[in-house]
Formats: C-alpha cells, sequence, structure tokens
C-alpha cells in the first residue's frame, strides 16, 4: 500500500526539527514514503462550527491529493495537522450532506468520499514495525533517561480521532510503549493529556505562560529528565516559553522538550545534526550528552 506523507506548514519552518529525525528514522527503518504533492496549510485547527463548511475545503483537498496520488494511507508527524485531517476525513465519510456539498464547491476537483486513511506517525511504527519490532532496530539504547510522554489535545482529542483507540477508557499508552521500545523509562505525570494552552499564548500571554510553569513543574515533580510530545505549538508554548521563566532561586523549574521523533533517530543511531538538536531549547544536548547519548558541544 502507498503511503503518502503530509508536512504541514510549520514543519518546513520552525519545526524542522520534528520532520527531519522523523524522515531520516524512517530511511532507517526502511519505511516508504512519499511526500504529497501540491500540498497546502490544513488550516491548522479543525473548526468547531456545525454550518462552517468552508473551512473544511483545506483539509479536504489535502485528502484529495493524496487520493489523486494513489495513496492508501497518508501519515503526519504534526499532531495538530493528524487531528484537523483525521476529523475532516470523519466528516467526509460519515456526513453525506455535507460531503456533497464540499464536492460541489470544489468543481474542479475529484469528488471526495473518505476514501484515504489519515494515520498519525506513531500509528505507522506500531502498525509497520510493532514496538518488539522496532526494540530489535534501536542501536543506541537510551537507557537511563526518563521520559516524560505528554500528549497535549489533538492526539486523543475527539475519541473518534484518538491514535490510542484500543486502550479507550484507560490512560493513553502508545507514547509510553514507543518510550519503552527505545529503551527510554517512562515518566507518568498528572497532566500529560491537558492543553498546553494552545492559541491563548496569542490572546493571553500571561496565562499561556503560566500553564506552561505548572506543566513543566509537573513533569519535574514526577522525576522526568525530558518532556516528549509531537505538536510545534506544544513545542513553543511548554519549550521555547522556558525562556521567559523567571531565572530565580526557587523560581518555576525547566526541562529539556523533545519531539518523539528526535528521540526515535538517536536511538537509531543517527546523529546530532541529523537530529536537528541545535533548534531545541537550551539544556537539551548537555541532557544527551550527559548520558552519552550525543557529543559533548564544542
Amino acid at each position: 500500500m502507498k503511503i503518502c506523507y503530509y508536512p504541514g506548514c510549520t514543519l518546513k519552518a520552525t519545526a524542522q526539527n520534528l520532520e527531519d529525525a522523523g524522515l531520516a528514522a524512517l530511511a532507517v527503518l526502511g519505511i516508504a514514503v512519499e511526500e504529497l504533492p501540491r500540498w497546502n496549510c490544513c488550516g491548522a485547527v479543525f473548526s468547531l462550527a456545525t454550518d462552517d463548511v468552508l473551512h473544511q475545503i483545506a483539509p479536504t483537498r489535502i485528502l484529495i491529493r493524496a487520493q489523486e496520488a494513489g495513496a492508501g494511507q497518508l501519515v503526519t508527524l504534526c499532531a495538530q495537522c493528524y487531528n484537523t485531517l483525521a476529523r475532516a476525513n470523519l466528516l467526509a465519510r460519515t456526513d453525506a450532506e455535507k460531503r456533497e456539498t464540499l464536492n460541489r464547491f470544489m468543481t474542479e476537483e475529484p469528488d471526495y468520499r473518505g476514501e484515504v486513511e489519515v494515520v498519525h506517525y506513531l500509528q505507522l511504527l506500531r502498525d509497520q514495525l510493532g514496538w518488539n519490532g522496532l526494540a530489535a532496530r534501536v542501536r543506541r539504547p537510551l537507557a537511563g533517561l526518563k521520559v516524560a510522554p505528554y500528549y497535549g489535545c489533538t492526539l486523543l482529542r475527539p475519541a473518534e480521532v484518538n491514535i490510542d483507540a484500543g486502550r479507550a477508557g484507560g490512560p493513553p499508552a502508545i507514547l509510553r510503549d514507543f518510550l519503552a521500545a527505545l529503551g527510554a523509562t517512562p515518566v507518568d505525570f498528572p497532566l500529560a493529556t491537558e492543553c498546553c494552552s494552545a492559541y491563548q499564548v496569542i490572546g493571553s500571554p500571561a496565562a499561556s505562560l503560566a500553564r506552561a510553569q505548572t506543566v513543566v513543574a509537573a513533569a519535574v515533580a514526577a522525576g522526568a529528565d525530558a518532556l516528549v510530545l509531537s505538536c510545534p505549538l506544544c513545542d513553543h508554548n511548554l519549550g521555547r516559553q522556558q525562556l521567559s521563566f523567571p531565572a530565580t532561586n526557587g523560581g518555576p523549574p525547566r526541562l529539556p522538550v523533545l519531539y518523539f521523533s528526535q528521540l526515535l533517530a538517536l536511538a537509531l543511531g543517527i546523529d546530532a545534526a541529523g537530529c536537528g538538536l541545535d533548534r531545541n531549547v537550551p539544556g537539551t544536548r548537555a541532557l544527551l550528552a550527559e548520558r552519552n547519548l550525543v557529543p559533548v558541544a564544542v
């Protein structure tokens, strides 16, 4: 089955480390994906207005591009892109009235009825290799590295697009299982599925900063060495905003933040440059060097 890859806008700009590490890892694992031709922005969020069909055009066009490319699956790295595309795909499959409205409006596009399956990169690894299969490919085990999995909102909500749906009713396990396969020690913490503040960082920056301090402090209190995530917006809110934490004794703690794809690439033996560690918050490379996972920066 042909798999197309949708990068999204941010992965070609400020989140290049998420994409570079993820694609390098797929090459090592021998999983072939083809970047989607003529892709556009997914719309960044799924519109929740029941009468808003216009904002479903952007993600639906992406799905049409995948259909035209002959893909059975469309894989994403960005959690926000996954959520937007998966929900638009669900709408195309389940809401006949809106689906036909979209198809009539896009007169120059072929009709789309949900033929492509939208999957997140973590699902691709789980379903193509399995966690035991991934563990067998690890060349640089992340032994001793205690990592807190951060899901945020868009990997698990709503239930219809939950990437860990097999765990319905229980705590999410996909990131925990992924980290264990790499040899790391997953660290549960109570705010793993809470919102990072999302776009409140624009309208209410003080509230967003306070939220970041709360989430990071909870992961530190649980004993984590680092926080791992899959969303560029979460990386900004929980990572970049640490640069604005008060630098005083007794102030809010800071914590290295990495994308899950970077930990995967490291475990597969890809070097620090290939993992894009120069784009991470200060202290990230130092932590990995301390654990002998990358050379000390010179």
